[in-house]
């Protein structure tokens, strides 16, 4: 199958329809990630019947349509079509008209996919199969994606297996067998299936007919039920009428006792009112005797709390006191070491003031000795600059001249090694392309024989190909035949077995004189309308149940009308019906109204239909009366039919796979031919890479043992002229070392003036060490006699702080001493008013008793009253 166009409409990135042309060759795609190129590759297993989406690297099938950008609306559906080469006509017969197949796929978001081949529309399943016939399709290996090859070196035998399939073109064939096997299996199920609708139905009837005698028994036991419920509610009617006039005259008992019990309530109630009115003022008398006691209660808590809260005032105040005195004498401690302090500050302030004088001399004299000492560092140590740089320049000089001679004398040495080595290569080099030359010619002569030998072999290997081709294709055929017949035969098999079952099942138990007849072929509705349920009764004696008895001395038959022919003619059976059968004629329809007249006695006529004519004029058409014998006829003889069938099918398929097994041996035979022949194919293709990598190697190795030759004796040339200019400029080089100056004079002189810049170093460092020094002891007086000014004005501040503070704590320990006083009387004037508290408490507590008593003594009243009433 050839592809030689994809063309995509809305299909993901490809919102514009795009054309992609598919040469003969090689077609390359390339482009930056991210600009569509595996949207070609879905496109294209989408248009082979791909309906997985997750395969489209989506959620849903609907995600393929263009879903819309920035500056492009969304699209509503999305179309591939694909076009194939079919030149050569090799397409499935309905798609063989044309030379160009398109095959295209159409999408609508909320209508789902729509197939086109050749201009028809078609299932998925066609153009699945279509792909598949050409040993393609959505899921075909040879649709390499990202990660398939680790895959398939991966896979297991069982996923190899359609590979192997799919190369070998029969990936086609085990998809229609699959769906014939799924086909054959449906058909069985469904004959499975009408055995069990057979025998529910069966059940079913027996159902009905249980629940058609419950139905009757139901209505009978209704119809007394209902009897039975009309006495039972009249009974009840009678007991409620009785109970009704018993009640009416309990009533006017109970009203003549209520009305005796209305007058023993009035006078009741007049002494409960009486008791009511006297109970008020008691409990007045009461509340007021118990919120005296509780005012006095409370005012005796108060006294206490009171009492309590004197003591804590007299204990705070005495600790107070005692505070007041630690501070006092704390405050005096303070001012004593702080005028302690204050005359330390001022005695180091007077020394501090001492020291200084005379410092701002002896800093300058210092500094002006340590500016002379610098300036007569910097004067030694130009003349020492001056002096390396002289004798650095001349040890460059005498260096570069030393490298000079001895690069000299090094170049020349190796130049002369170089010579002498190069000669001897090129004695090498002759005999290594001599050599070359001859493994050449050698190896030359070998390929030559390798590709004949390939030639050979290659045509070996594409005669076996062709045997096994064309028996490859007997032998498809072959097994699809074996196939095939195996269906049939399976087919006819399980339609027997269901029809036998049937016939079984229908059997009477007695035996019926219907299982006793051969019909011919077409006349089975004939002889089930003449005789319909007879058929079923069985053969009996004379003596015996309901059927069939045989009687030999009968009167002679009467004659049929003209143009009937006797349906005895057409039915093999028992003796005993010979008579029945004689007297019945089969005729066409329009014969049969034309002489019903003339029949006599007994005699009927049947159409081949199953329509029926009696002689008494009594007739039934086929449709109005179907007969089940006729079915159990029919049944037989297509049971027969099949069973010579079968014989027939079992035999063509032993015939077929014996054909097939024979094709499928000479196959093998062949397939191993065709394996020696393209073992020994691999072989000659050994045998002519290794003579060519043979002869390319000779050929490369002569080619350079030719340029290292040529290659050396540049190289010998070459480093001849390079000895010889090397002597020369070693003889200049060892002139110009002998003309310059003294190395070692120029070298002790810088030796002498390093010593004495050092020596003037070491004093300039010891004279400005000495103006540090001076300097840093002047600025540490200055910090000191600054913090001792500021210490002092702190100690000042603070001794006068305290002098207030200590003034402060005389005044409040005389106000404290007051309040202590207070508060030491307070105790006794509590205890007086707790005593005359006392004496009230306890005459409002008799009060509140006796006003107790007499409310509980009214309240008891109050309660028999209420009782009585």
């Amino acid at each position: 199958m050839r592809f030689s166009k994809l063309r995509l409409t809305g299909f993901k990135s490809f919102v514009d329809p795009t054309d992609l042309l598919i040469a003969d060759g090689l077609t390359g795609v390339v482009g930056p990630n991210g600009c569509g190129k595996s949207n070609l590759l879905e496109a294209l297993r989408w248009v082979m019947g791909e309906n997985r989406p997750t395969a489209m690297r989506g959620g849903g099938m609907e995600d393929v349509i263009f879903a819309g950008a920035a500056t492009r609306p969304a699209r509503n559906f999305a179309e591939v079509s694909i076009s194939i080469d079919n030149s050569d006509r090799l397409a499935p017969p309905g798609f063989n008209d044309h030379d160009t197949l398109d095959i295209v796929r159409r999408i609508t978001r909320d209508v789902g996919s729509a197939y086109k081949a050749a201009g028809k529309d078609v299932r998925a399943r066609d153009v699945q199969m279509l792909f598949a016939d050409a040993s393609t399709g959505a899921h075909s290996p040879a649709l390499v994606r990202q990660g398939q090859i680790s895959e398939l070196i991966n896979a297991k035998p069982k996923a190899r297996r359609r590979v192997l399939e799919e190369a070998a073109g029969i990936s086609g064939l085990y998809q229609r067998r699959h769906e014939a096997e799924l086909k054959l299996n449906a058909a069985s199920t469904n004959l499975a299936r009408v055995d069990d609708v057979l025998e529910q139905l069966a059940n079913q009837l027996a159902q009905l007919a249980r629940q058609a005698k419950q139905a009757a028994r139901y209505r009978e036991i209704g119809a007394e039920l209902r009897r039975s419920e009309g006495l039972l509610l009249y009974r009840r009617w009678r007991e409620s009428d009785d109970a009704r006039a018993e009640a009416e005259e309990a009533l006017r008992h109970r009203a003549t006792e209520a009305a005796q019990a209305e007058a023993q309530v009035a006078a009741t109630f007049k002494a409960r009112e009486a008791a009511d009115a006297d109970l008020p003022p008691m409990r007045e008398e009461d509340a007021i005797a118990a919120a005296l006691v509780q005012r006095l209660t409370v005012e005796r808590d108060r006294l206490s709390d009171q009492e309590a809260q004197a003591a804590e005032t007299v204990s705070a105040l005495t600790a107070r006191l005692a505070q007041l005195d630690h501070d006092m004498a704390r405050e005096g401690e303070l001012n004593r070491d702080a005028g302690d302090t204050i005359a330390r500050l001022e005695g180091e302030a007077a020394k501090l003031i001492s020291a200084a004088e005379g410092h701002d001399d002896r800093l300058a004299e210092a500094r002006a000795a340590a500016e002379a000492a610098t300036a007569v560092l910097e004067a030694r140590e130009a003349d020492l600059a001056q002096a390396t740089e002289d004798a650095a320049r001349l040890a460059a000089r005498h260096q570069s001249a030393q490298r000079l001679v001895t690069d000299s004398r090094t170049t020349g040495q190796k130049a002369e090694q170089a010579a002498e080595a190069a000669i001897t290569a090129m004695t090498a080099s002759e005999a290594d392309l001599n050599t070359a030359k001859s493994d050449f010619a050698t190896a030359t002569a070998a390929l030559e024989a390798a590709n004949a030998l390939a030639a050979r072999a290659e045509q070996t290997l594409q005669d076996a190909e062709d045997a096994r081709a064309e028996v490859q294709a007997r032998e498809a055929d072959a097994r699809a035949r074996s196939s095939e017949v195996s269906g049939e035969l399976s087919a006819l098999r399980a339609e027997a077995a269901a029809l036998a079952k049937l016939v079984a099942r229908d059997t009477a138990e007695g035996g019926q004189i219907l299982d006793d007849l051969t019909v011919t072929p077409g006349y089975e509705k004939a002889l089930g309308a003449a005789l319909a349920d007879d058929l079923r009764a069985p053969r009996v004696a004379a003596d015996g149940p309901s059927g069939w008895i045989e009687i030999s001395d009968y009167a002679a038959p009467a004659q049929l009308p003209a143009g009937a022919l006797r349906l005895s003619d057409y039915v093999q059976g028992p003796a005993l019906l010979a008579r029945r059968l004689a007297q019945i004629g089969v005729v066409d329809a329009e014969t049969a109204a034309l002489a019903q007249a003339d029949l006599g006695p007994g005699q009927r006529f049947v159409s081949l239909e199953g329509d029926l004519w009696r002689w008494d004029g009594y007739r039934a058409w086929a449709e109005d009366a179907p007969s089940t014998a006729a079915l159990r006829l029919e049944q037989l003889n297509r049971l027969e039919d099949l069973k010579q069938a079968i014989e027939r099918a079992q035999a063509e398929a032993d015939g077929a796979a014996h054909a097939h097994l024979t094709l499928k041996a000479r196959l093998d035979d062949l397939s191993q031919a065709d394996a020696s022949a393209r073992q020994a194919r691999q072989e000659a293709d050994r045998q002519v890479a290794d003579a060519s990598r043979k002869a390319s190697r000779a050929e490369a190795d002569t080619t350079l043992a030719t340029g290292k030759l040529e290659s050396l004796r540049l190289a010998e040339r070459r480093h001849t002229e390079e000895a010889l200019a090397a002597r020369q400029a070693l003889a200049h080089a060892e002139t110009a070392l002998s003309d310059l100056g003294d190395l070692d004079v120029a070298r002790s002189l810088v030796a002498d003036l390093r010593t004495t810049v050092e020596a003037a170093r070491i004093t300039m460092m010891s004279r400005r060490s000495a103006q540090d020094e001076l300097r840093r002891s002047g600025e540490a007086r200055t910090r000191r006699a600054a913090a001792i000014e500021k210490e002092l004005t702190s100690w000042r501040n603070r001794l006068e702080t305290a002098q207030t503070r200590g003034a402060e704590l005389e005044a409040r320990k005389a106000r404290t001493e007051a309040e202590l006083s207070e508060a030491k009387t307070a105790p006794g004037r509590i205890a007086q008013e707790r005593i005359k508290l006392v004496q009230s408490l306890g005459s409002a507590e008799s009060r509140k008793s006796a006003a107790a008593d007499t409310l509980s003594k009214g309240e008891s009243a109050l309660r028999d009253a209420r009782d009585a009433e």
